[in-house]
């Protein structure tokens, strides 16, 4: 069990003053501002970090060590120079090459790091999940950001160019909400539970100490990379942003509606979370059964025989029920796509509909995808809506990994605008982005493309080769659903 630090004592902030009267006059509700476009997404958290004060707390599945995830260091590392306290609690599973760059924050007398469920062999990983499997096939997929106790943002982004439209080759098509009001505080609870936990970790009891001369390599290597023509197109773009005129002008149109978080214990991460605690559950508890529709959509979508049985019974009710995930074209994992492939018959015949997000540009030249290689573009929001009424949003994804293995976060939002906005999505950008999966006279399954030229269909899944094809079939045969 490693040592938890206390909070500090709330004081006044810029960002409580400007929050507060919004509240106030609010009481009760959260405001709600969806981060649609990456750019925002990005622009909200690095104005959120110079904009702090007293504290920055960051948690996050991955930190990839490109130009917006160094940019967001620098962001976090100015804020500690100024005196704030910076508390980053990373999942260790996609750290590798970052140890110096953490080694770097953490020395810092305002910053620490932990590490949740973290590897022991640093250059070896393979050595410690061959001896503790169990607990590090189980990961801490939350992500959340908060800003002086005063803002959150959570959702599904992770930190990296491709959630933040900064790179050339990969798009992720994700979603963020930035939310003040009640739920922030438990937002700031939630992520005190998560950093006393037992599985995360401080830095310095997992990396080797880092030389004085490597820290300022590091430091030099974030300098230079902050100055770069890329960086620097980039950071003007986003300050060119009119939601950064907007959230400076403080004009932001927040959706006032009472806000749930839900989130697993973290406990789940060495696997001694109650089921019944599992965000899942609870989540179903919050939402009840839908009544008359129900709007998912999913980057990985694995609903297993349950969940099979529990569409058909709503479809059996009357319940309209509709399914965004990627396409084989568009998915960056092909072993989850083929845990999803083979339930898509049973999904059809039970009357739901199913859409599969397009691949948004081609591959470039000399990439190879592999089975779980990037492709041009690919859906990674997580967020559904039930009746046109409520909405979640957050990092759980629609698949065994999430429900039983990793730790998840996210809203439950009463908001009747979000719904809508989710079922205008599906009446218009969806149907131009994506095919829709149907079942042909002859029981097999056909991919209809719509474009403004008219409606094409395919009789096998279009834009993937023999191999990706033969790949899905035999991953589909792998008794590893419960892993995906």
């Amino acid at each position: 069990m490693c040592a938890a630090a206390t909070q500090e004592g709330a004081e006044e902030t810029r960002l409580s003053k400007a929050v507060r009267p919004l509240v106030d006059s609010h009481p009760g509700l959260s405001g709600i501002f969806p981060l649609r476009e990456g750019r925002d997404a990005f622009a909200a958290r690095a104005l959120l970090a110079d904009a702090a004060e007293r504290t920055l707390d960051l948690q996050y599945y991955i930190w990839h060590d490109d130009m917006s995830g160094t940019l967001l260091f620098r962001a976090a590392r100015r804020a500690a120079d100024r005196g704030v306290r910076v508390r980053l609690l990373l999942d260790d599973n996609n750290s590798t090459g970052l140890d110096a760059t953490i080694a770097t924050l953490s020395a810092h007398p305002k910053i620490e790091v932990r590490l949740f469920n973290p590897f022991f062999h640093r250059r070896w990983r393979l050595i410690d999940y061959f001896a503790d499997f169990s607990r590090l096939n189980r990961r801490m997929h939350n992500k959340s950001f908060i800003a002086d106790g005063q803002v959150t943002i959570i959702g599904g982004r992770n930190v990296g160019d491709e959630y933040f439209e900064a790179a050339h080759d990969v798009l992720f098509v994700d979603l963020d909400v930035l939310a003040v009001g009640p739920v922030v505080a438990d937002v700031s609870l939630d992520f005190d539970r998560y950093w006393k936990s037992g599985s995360a970790c401080p830095a310095e009891t997992v990396l080797a100490p880092v030389s004085d001369a490597s820290r300022a390599e590091v430091t030099a290597a974030a300098s230079r990379a902050e100055g770069e023509k890329a960086a620097e197109e980039y950071s003007r773009a986003v300050a060119a942003s009119p939601f950064v005129r907007d959230l400076l002008a403080r004009e932001l149109n927040f959706d006032w509606a009472i806000t749930r978080m839900v989130s697993d214990d973290p406990a789940k991460g060495l696997g001694r979370a109650p089921e019944k605690e599992h965000l899942w559950g609870r989540l179903t508890r919050i939402l009840d059964a839908p009544k008359t529709e129900l709007q998912l959509i999913s980057p990985y979508f694995v609903p297993g025989a349950q969940g099979i049985e529990t569409f058909a019974a709503l479809a059996r009710d009357g319940v309209k029920i509709t399914v965004l995930t990627n396409s084989l074209e568009a998915t960056d994992v092909v072993a989850v796509h083929a845990g999803y492939a083979k339930r898509r018959k049973p999904l059809l015949e039970c009357g739901v509909t199913l859409f599969e997000m397009k691949r948004a540009s081609p591959v470039p030249s000399g990439k190879d995808r592999g089975l779980t290689g990037s492709s041009g573009s690919s859906l990674h929001a997580k967020t559904f809506s039930v009746d046109r009424a409520r909405v979640f949003i957050g990092s759980f994804n629609f698949d065994p990994r999430s429900a039983k293995l990793n730790t998840e976060l996210g809203f439950v939002i009463d908001s009747p605008a979000l719904a809508q906005a989710m079922t205008e999505a599906f009446a218009g950008p969806v149907l131009a982005r994506a095919y829709e999966v149907r079942l042909a006279g002859s029981g097999s399954l056909e991919w209809v493309e719509r474009t403004s030229e008219g409606e094409t269909v395919h009789r096998k899944e279009p834009g993937v080769s023999p191999g990706r094809l033969l790949a899905v079939r035999v991953l589909s045969w792998l008794p590893i659903e419960w892993l995906l």
